[in-house]
């Protein structure tokens, strides 16, 4: 896929800082960059969710590649495994969550917030009452507003990105195990 926008010129301090925290400057900000108000505020919310801890950070993070399989964000699921790395989760089950329904290496509760934040994907969402009982039950109400608040947010950031033709950048080339494949579904990331 190729930037259906090209790379506006940031300023030099945040271009700097953004190298200083990824290695590189990330091409959605350089899309987004064309309206710094949009991008500055994309950046702060950002922040601002990557930083809630009512729920687990792995399966946060599980859940945000899962939504990136889904809707195809190639760039998502490179920086969500590097991420990964970063904070030290599991890589083995991070490389596995774009097949995450063929994998036997997740727990019950992580393959139901996988299957939640597909759900949640799903246009319109297929959320069940069932299935948003089950999650609340086991994590309770202030990891699950989390949890939904931030599958919302992936949603946003995903899409966009597919819109905006951001694809991979190699983050996940610095990690240890290759990210696996999803299986072949049309219109879906099959490789990051």
């Amino acid at each position: 896929m190729t930037l259906r926008l090209p790379k506006a010129e940031l300023p030099v301090e945040l271009k700097e800082n953004m190298i200083k925290q990824l290695g590189a400057v990330p091409e959605n900000v350089e899309v987004l960059w064309h309206s710094p108000q949009v991008a500055q505020d994309n950046l702060e919310f950002g922040g601002r969710v990557g930083a809630w801890d009512a729920a687990d950070t792995s399966l946060k993070s599980f859940a945000h590649m899962a939504v990136a399989a889904q809707v195809g964000c190639s760039w998502c699921l490179d920086v969500g495994y590097f991420q990964a790395q970063n904070e030290n989760l599991d890589l083995a089950k991070a490389s596995q969550v774009p097949r995450w329904r063929e994998s036997e290496v997740f727990t019950s509760l992580e393959r139901d917030v996988m299957e939640y934040a597909e759900a949640m994907t799903n246009t319109p969402p297929t959320v069940t009452d069932e299935q948003y009982a089950g999650l609340l039950e086991r994590l309770g109400p202030a990891a699950m507003v989390e949890l939904t608040a931030y599958i919302a947010y992936i949603n946003l950031a995903t899409r966009a990105n597919v819109a905006n033709g951001v694809s991979s950048q190699g983050f996940s080339d610095a990690c240890e195990i290759p990210p696996a494949k999803r299986p072949g579904t049309p219109g879906v990331a099959s490789a990051v």
